[in-house]
């Protein structure tokens, strides 16, 4: 392995070792901390440090500029793993494997060198550094907070945690996370008639709900033809606790991803048209985001089939990601990033050789930027 190359794996390998997730802020402070040690001496660097319950970010900016032409954004936290002995990075075949190693880590490794290096060799240079902890929840913390409340703007941002190496993602879905809570009357298990049985009345509503989303998809799909709204049942619970005892409270988790033209309250009214809140049936809205259309620069694209030499090609991601913050206050997001596969499973997985490449085509449009400004 190259210099370069080396450099990235102990960037992304380090912060592997972290467990930043939700439940351990303590561990997120650590990975704040990390960055920090990185940053800290740079004199044509302002660094600013801000908190949302409880959810810290970090702004890294050129001194006396406000609004960077460049804006490299990137987020710490990874979803959670049940052991700690998860937290480990492995190399193998060409990859780099471990919680976060291709959402974010590996791509936090890449941000952070490019960030150095041209601060390094170019003072003051009109290129920023945005790195939150609350993107799996949502971002409404972090990079929602900063753009929001902040006044955070930039000409361009890049973000890498969508798409792929030669695909450059132009829409997002909207989303919509709720939270259905379900009451009823408990009682004994052996005498029903006497109940109201709260998880079995939500498991019911809930089955409606899957099948008015289900009913939208195509008989025959392939990967491009997801381009319908969806519902996936992601939590159900009760506090009961006892086999022969009939719940009188139960709750269940939605993620509804939703393309144009529907929009958040057309897709809160189907719902609400399905399960029918009233005083037994609560609906929560967690999070709710339109659908978002990206502007991606053409240089990119032409970089990025310079440096791969493979065609590039446009795609549309049923997922979300912090780069809807940025769009709709009309800022222009490149969302593309190295190879990656298992996202959020304990074989989480970076190309390595990729990480190059995308390091080096960020490197080069750096460049072209900054010579042409």
């Amino acid at each position: 392995m190259n210099e370069l190359t080396n450099r990235l794996l102990s960037i992304a390998r380090d912060l592997i070792l972290i467990q930043s997730t939700d439940s351990k802020p303590e561990e997120r402070r650590r990975a704040f901390q990390f960055f920090l040690n990185h940053l800290q001496g740079i004199e044509a660097v302002s660094i600013q440090r801000f908190e949302s319950d409880g959810y810290e970010s970090l702004l890294a900016l050129p001194r006396g500029v406000e609004h960077p032409e460049i804006l490299l954004c990137g987020h710490l936290d990874v979803v959670e793993h049940p052991s700690e002995a998860a937290y480990v990075s492995t190399i193998k075949n060409g990859r780099l494997y471990g919680p976060g190693a291709g959402d974010m880590k590996g791509a936090l490794a890449i941000l952070l060198e490019l960030f150095l290096k041209w601060h390094h060799r170019h003072p003051g240079i009109s290129l920023g550094l945005a790195i939150t902890s609350d993107e799996e929840i949502g971002g409404m913390h972090g990079l929602r907070f900063l753009v929001d409340e902040c006044a955070l703007r930039a000409g361009i941002a890049i973000v890498p945690d969508g798409g792929s190496l030669n695909e450059i993602t132009s829409e997002e879905k909207g989303i919509l996370h709720q939270r259905v809570r379900c009451l009823g009357h408990a009682g004994h298990a052996a005498r029903p008639w006497f109940s109201t049985n709260a998880l079995q009345n939500l498991i019911t509503k809930l089955n409606r709900l899957r099948e008015h989303f289900d009913a939208k998809q195509p008989n025959q799909q392939t990967e491009d033809d997801h381009w319908t709204p969806t519902c996936s049942i992601t939590c159900l619970h009760t506090p009961n606790e006892s086999v022969n005892r009939i719940p009188d409270l139960a709750e269940a988790s939605i993620d509804i991803r939703f393309p144009p033209p529907h929009t958040e309250a057309s897709i809160q009214a189907e719902v609400e048209q399905v399960l029918k809140p009233n005083a037994a049936l609560e609906l929560e809205t967690l999070i709710s985001a339109a659908p978002t259309q990206l502007d991606p620069d053409p240089i990119f694209f032409e970089l990025t089939e310079k440096v791969t030499g493979g065609p590039v090609f446009t795609m549309r991601a049923a997922g979300g990601s912090d780069a809807r913050f940025l769009s709709r206050v009309g800022i222009p997001v490149i969302l593309s990033r190295p190879i990656v596969g298992d996202l959020h499973s304990d074989q989480e997985w970076i190309d390595i050789q990729s990480m190059e490449s995308y390091f080096k085509i960020c490197d080069q449009y750096i460049a072209q930027r900054h010579t042409r400004d």
